[in-house]
């Protein structure tokens, strides 16, 4: 496996210890904005065995996904396309007061968990057992 590879996997995988933390102090916008991170982390190591050299610098899921030639299940790909999407409002917050209501406790856990699931899911990928 490239070395960008391995480490882009492993920050991945601190990311999404990272948004555990989160969601155990209270900070749930970051919660919803470590598991974004997680998975355009996975889907990078995994572009990068594809095309053999460092992704390009994207935060957007879809297209890495399909850079990366990953195949996920109908539930996990709408899961990316919705979190794909909260990307940019979890950054850059036009009304913070507003996006905290937006994610509470419960929405942030669910996050968390479908996160778990993709990540899963994304470390089963050939390229990366190589």
């Amino acid at each position: 496996m490239r070395k960008d590879s391995q480490n882009f996997k492993q920050s991945a995988e601190y990311d999404l210890k990272t948004a555990e933390h989160m969601l155990n102090t209270g900070r749930y916008i970051y919660v919803v904005f470590m598991c974004h991170l997680s998975i355009e982390k996975m889907l990078k190591a995994i572009a990068a065995e594809i095309i053999q050299k460092s992704p390009p610098k994207t935060h957007n899921l879809i297209y890495l996904i399909k850079l990366a030639k990953v195949q996920l299940p109908r539930e996990l790909f709408d899961f990316v396309a919705k979190i794909n999407n909260v990307s940019i409002v979890t950054r850059y917050p036009e009304d913070f007061g507003k996006l905290l209501e937006v994610y509470p406790k419960n929405i942030a856990e669910g996050y968390l968990s479908k996160t778990r699931e993709v990540v899963k899911c994304l470390k089963e990928q050939e390229k990366l057992k190589e």
